[in-house]
């Protein structure tokens, strides 16, 4: 949230009170930022006492009226916020939910846009870009699922997929070529875990909320059944793949600016000879994969289940075009 951003950096950091007000104004734009979170700072400034208060006190009023004229918050004038401090709880309509207006979800949605051009590891940036574009996809991928038995199913008993819901150590045991067994092998030989995905906290319905954790928990399933690496042509790919399936914007970002990053003319040649046609191909000829009850399919066969699924293998011999 730029505005607020630049209060930050008009206060000296000389007193508590000014280092809470940088404290609000430099947290990241996905950490919770609530109204519950501010109250408790101005608490704490309260019972501050510095020499150094009445020097400050201008700039700290400047912060404050900066912060919510930024429209940071959605309280009209300061001096309600802390007189309310539980007006906001009702529009709280899930754990980990934070309530946000169209201008800060627009302004989120630019600030994390930007930084996930600029580095596109950074799966904060990706998630909260993903949840402030991403309503009227969701809509449609909730849509799709419910019209599949197995998609329903998915969206009435909301399965999670991490290290507490699912036992990774029995699926490190199964057979090799067992679905199951391929996926371990690939979070393992990448080094990523399930536990690293985030929650969701800016979509503003609870079933939209869920159907958004789903597709973010799936995503490492979705590589593993297209047999992409998480190179930055693997990636780029599984983006493409699942943009065509979702029509998630945030997958359409990293699709179409995703070869950006490509530092050499032969990968990006291969990209577009290969990598592209056959993630074309593969996204509008299978299954909606969003419909896949993953957690029923452990012991399956990982080339049965591609079969079914109707995917096809990727060959880097061979030309899609």
């Amino acid at each position: 949230m730029f505005l607020v951003t630049m209060s930050g950096f008009i206060l000296k950091p000389s007193t508590m009170r000014q280092l809470c007000f940088q404290c609000i104004a430099a947290r990241h734009c996905t950490r919770s930022l609530t109204q519950q979170n501010v109250i408790s700072h101005r608490r704490l400034c309260s019972s501050t006492k510095s020499d150094a208060e009445n020097q400050t006190k201008h700039d700290t009023e400047t912060a404050e009226s900066l912060l919510f004229n930024a429209g940071a918050f959605d309280i009209k004038d300061p001096q309600e916020f802390t007189d309310s401090e539980h007006s906001s709880e009702e529009e709280i309509l899930y754990k980990d939910h934070i309530p946000t207006t169209l201008f800060q979800k627009s302004l989120l949605a630019v600030g994390s846009a930007c930084m996930s051009l600029y580095d596109p590891y950074r799966a904060d940036m990706i998630a909260t870009l993903g949840e402030t574009t991403g309503p009227f996809a969701l809509r449609n991928i909730q849509q799709k699922m419910l019209a599949d038995p197995e998609g329903r199913q998915i969206l009435q008993e909301q399965p999670r997929i991490n290290s507490s819901t699912v036992d990774m150590k029995y699926l490190a045991e199964l057979p090799k070529g067992t679905f199951g067994r391929e996926y371990i092998d690939f979070m393992t030989r990448n080094n990523i875990t399930a536990d690293s995905r985030t929650n969701v906290q800016f979509v503003d319905d609870p079933k939209l909320s869920y159907v958004m954790q789903r597709y973010r928990e799936v995503h490492d399933l979705h590589h593993t059944l297209l047999g992409m690496p998480t190179t930055m042509l693997g990636e780029i790919a599984v983006k493409w793949f699942e943009m065509i399936q979702t029509g998630l914007p945030m997958c359409a970002l990293g699709a179409v600016f995703g070869p950006l990053r490509l530092r050499s003319a032969s990968k990006y040649e291969k990209l577009v000879r290969m990598y592209l046609p056959w993630a074309i191909r593969n996204a509008t000829s299978a299954r909606f994969l969003l419909n896949v009850y993953y957690e029923k399919r452990w012991e399956q066969s990982y080339e049965e289940l591609r079969q079914e699924l109707g995917l096809i293998t990727f060959d880097e011999k061979k030309s899609y075009i």
